[in-house]
């Protein structure tokens, strides 16, 4: 598949998957639609495994790759869940768009790799104003948004964290077999707890079924196989540049289709984060073009 393809297909997905999240909650229990989503998700990797006949290999490297990826997986899509309850699916995409910059500072402090360059530096600094912005924004949505929102941002962290984990292991594992791997890991840890803090199954309506169903299929199998298809092609920072655009698509998404009203501040961080984005690497993005 050309790397440009996957990077689309990601960039679809990832503008749909906040909305998404939001429409398959099921009230205080925010765990149980993460687990059927990640349940699907996994019966439909495993199934694709077995009949394409892909071979999911066991070494000390590739388990690495499984722990590194479904760890991360895991982390982020639990703070995801309970953030998406206080924050707009729109505001979620934005927050993920900071990806890149996470990205590249947990890259410099793990592998010690070279120092940021001046332009990266701007980068960087744009990035935090549009933070700060959006801060501000979410105080005055109401109580519960700014923990929210701080949810989401650790939920980035730990995303970034993931990536440069992945690439680091060297493991050459078929990404249909790390996806299936990651998502046996994330089951296994999700649905013991969900039996220990919820353990009944909440009512559900067609629209939270029907979501559930997409992301179990498209933000799980298809989303994550194609995600973990270009961070094998390309290097981390290449593959992050994908939320360059998820950002300003997931806000119109969620202002279209949900009812959202992003404020002035909430555009002008976001103006800012992607300007950030795009200085901070734009040599990077030159290359993904071409």
């Amino acid at each position: 598949m050309p790397v440009i393809v996957a990077y689309l297909g990601v960039i679809l997905i990832w503008s749909t998957t906040p909305l998404a999240i939001q429409w398959s909650g099921g009230g205080a229990d925010f765990i149980f639609p993460l687990l059927m989503r990640m349940v699907i998700g996994l019966v439909a990797c495993l199934i694709l495994v077995r009949a394409l006949r892909i071979s999911m290999p066991l070494t000390r490297a590739a388990l690495h790759a499984y722990l590194a990826a479904g760890s991360g997986i895991f982390g982020a899509m639990l703070l995801v869940y309970w953030g998406a309850r206080y924050v707009p699916s729109g505001l979620i995409a934005v927050l993920f768009g900071l990806i890149p910059l996470f990205t590249a500072l947990i890259n410099r402090l793990w592998r010690n790799a070279e120092h940021f360059s001046r332009a990266g530096l701007v980068g960087i600094a744009l990035g935090l104003a549009g933070l700060v912005l959006i801060f501000g924004a979410g105080s005055q949505l109401h109580a519960q948004a700014l923990p929210g929102i701080l949810a989401i941002l650790a939920a980035v962290a730990l995303q970034a964290g993931s990536l440069v984990w992945v690439k680091h292991t060297g493991a050459d594992v078929p990404v249909l077999a790390l996806t299936s791997g990651a998502l046996l890991l994330v089951v296994a840890l999700l649905l013991p707890l969900w039996w220990l803090l919820f353990g009944a199954v909440p009512v559900w309506s067609v629209r939270a079924g029907l979501s559930t169903l997409y992301l179990g299929l498209f933000g799980s199998v298809v989303g994550f196989t194609l995600y973990f298809y270009v961070t094998k092609h390309l290097q981390a920072g290449q593959v992050a540049l994908i939320t360059l655009i998820t950002p300003v698509s997931a806000l119109l998404l969620g202002q279209a289709l949900n009812g959202e009203h992003p404020g002035l501040d909430v555009w002008l961080g976001t103006a800012l984060i992607l300007l950030g984005l795009g200085v901070h690497q734009w040599r990077l993005l030159v290359r993904v073009i071409k």
